[in-house]
């Protein structure tokens, strides 16, 4: 029996302040998540699979998205 190949996982590093992360982890108690992780793999699988989502201007930072909607950039 010949064994599917498996990708390598790629890691992925972000900074949240502390009400960004006490969103993620709402977010991973409610839905009863078993880690931070899944928790962010499933916000990331609903926010790609939206059918209007923002898409970012010419010269947007990194500061101007955030997870609670508190953006510099007003929360577009």
């Amino acid at each position: 029996m010949v064994e599917p190949t498996r990708m390598r996982a790629e890691p992925l590093q972000i900074m949240l302040d502390p009400e960004e992360l006490a969103a993620v982890d709402d977010f991973r108690f409610k839905k009863r998540m078993p880690s931070r992780a899944s928790a962010v793999r499933e916000l990331l699988k609903r926010g790609l699979a939206a059918e209007r989502f923002l898409t970012a201007e010419a010269r947007t930072k990194s500061s101007d998205f955030g997870v609670t909607g508190k953006t510099a950039a007003g929360g577009r």
